[in-house]
């Protein structure tokens, strides 16, 4: 290593300001330009940058401009050097700065060998382009800007009871600012918008956003009267978690509590199929279903009856929003519970009929006859898949009826034209015919040549 390569700390005599969270001179900054602005990237954002690695003596390691290409990484979640973490959250987009790392902020007493020593100050110079925040639901509909970084590392989950503040702006104009507590997957009870729910999945305790909702996750087409919001509008809120309380983990519970908690999840699931809110419904259902998977025999003489009514819940909701497929499979699993359930059969059935498979929608309702003869949705249902079968049976025929009369007519022209082409026995005749009447009209005409030739002299002369 070269004599004036330096291990210790940097100084602000160096040139840069002491910018480390704990002031201990870990992270220098010099400003070479100024960048544009007033904002920063913050947690969680992804940064795009060139930069140049060098050693206190001026030894370069590592360059994206050698490389002609920008660097990319998220911001504050440890994929770089802490100094990076701390330095490129200071920055303004257009910025150019250097950045002076001490060991502890760079790669410490283990260095990055073969270019970079154990215990090195680094020394960058940085410039960042620009950078996009947070895509909580990756289409853009909510923008996550964090405003002030959480604690901890755990986050709400599914059922979490959640303690927050929000403030909705709709064009730099507050709209409501209120503190609410809720259950997460329950918002809409209390006037919370979807955007804000699936951001606090991803939010700390005592983390604050700001969030750019489209209309899709916020009022949608309509709007909101309330407060005065037209429809597809974007808004904005900031949001603070105050607190939250997970839900204990399935493994955490004996089988009693499970059942009482999947009671609970089923009557929920129920309230929101009645007011027609199908997806939160299957939402419950399904919690519910992964709340009774246990595998103790003992186990599963108790939680199957409750389970098999989750998967055939389940199924009803995925029937109501036509995904055929997926009900299909929740009937299988009810059926594999109970094999002579009717509503296994019934809905295993109106899945069949809604993807066209409609001789097993028609066994299936016939098994529910089987099992009970007086079931009238089920005779109904058996009779409008019948009449579906027949009237499938007739276009068939017709399709292929159509086809048989288009191959027909097809090979009675072939025929036609290879009759026309094809000489028959009589023009054959009629052909032989009159090439004798020309060969003897040629024959008479030599005939008559050689009579004529006699009669001037011709025949028999030589000519000496």
């Amino acid at each position: 290593m070269a004599a004036d390569q330096q291990m210790n700390v940097p100084s602000e005599n160096d040139g840069g300001v002491d910018i480390s969270p704990e002031k201990d001179g870990g992270v220098l900054k010099k400003i070479l330009k100024d960048g544009e602005g007033d904002e920063c990237p913050c947690v969680g954002s992804e940064v795009f940058v060139h930069y140049t690695g060098t050693l206190l003596n001026g030894e370069k390691f590592d360059s994206s401009r050698d490389r002609d290409d920008l660097f990319s990484f998220k911001l504050g979640e440890g994929s770089v050097i802490k100094g990076w973490d701390v330095g490129v959250a200071t920055m303004k987009k257009g910025e150019v700065c250097v950045l002076t790392c001490a060991p502890d902020y760079a790669y410490g007493s283990a260095g990055s060998p073969p270019k970079i020593p154990a215990n090195a100050t680094l020394r960058f110079e940085v410039e960042l382009f620009y950078w996009k925040d947070e895509d909580i639901t990756g289409d853009g509909g909510v923008i996550k800007k964090v405003l002030l970084k959480g604690e901890g590392f755990k986050m709400p989950k599914d059922e979490a009871c959640v303690t927050t503040h929000i403030r909705g702006m709709y064009k730099d104009t507050a709209f409501e600012e209120r503190d609410v507590e809720f259950v997460l997957g329950e918002g809409e009870e209390k006037g919370i918008c979807l955007g804000i729910e699936k951001a606090l999945y991803k939010m700390k305790k005592r983390e604050k956003v700001h969030l750019r909702i489209q209309a899709n996750y916020g009022f949608g087409e309509k709007g909101s009267e309330e407060y005065n919001i037209p429809g597809n509008a974007e808004i904005s809120y900031e949001v603070y978690l105050t607190a939250f309380e997970n839900p204990k983990e399935t493994y955490e519970m004996e089988l009693e509590e499970k059942m009482e908690v999947s009671q609970k999840v089923k009557d929920k699931g129920t309230s929101f199929f009645k007011s027609g809110n199908y997806e939160r419904a299957l939402t419950q259902y399904n919690k519910m279903i992964k709340l009774l998977d246990v595998y103790k025999d003992d186990e599963k003489l108790v939680a199957n009856p409750l389970k098999c009514i989750g998967h055939l819940n389940a199924a009803m909701c995925e029937l109501k929003m036509k995904q055929y497929q997926a009900a299909k499979k929740n009937c299988d699993k009810a059926l594999e519970i109970e094999d002579q359930n009717v509503k296994g059969f019934f809905r295993r059935g109106q899945a069949n009929f809604g993807i066209g498979e409609f001789e097993l929608a028609r066994k299936d309702f016939k098994t529910a006859l089987e099992i009970d003869p007086k079931n009238k949705a089920a005779h109904d249902q058996l009779k409008a898949v019948i009449n579906k079968i027949k009237e499938q049976d007739a276009k068939e025929r017709k399709k292929y009826g159509n086809m048989f009369e288009r191959f027909a007519r097809e090979d009675q022209r072939r025929t036609a034209a290879e009759k026309k082409s094809k000489p028959t026995e009589t023009d054959v005749f009629k052909q032989a015919a009159e090439e004798a009447r020309k060969a003897e009209e040629e024959m008479d005409t030599d005939e008559q040549k050689k009579q004529d030739d006699m009669e001037n002299g011709v025949e028999g002369v030589t000519h000496a």
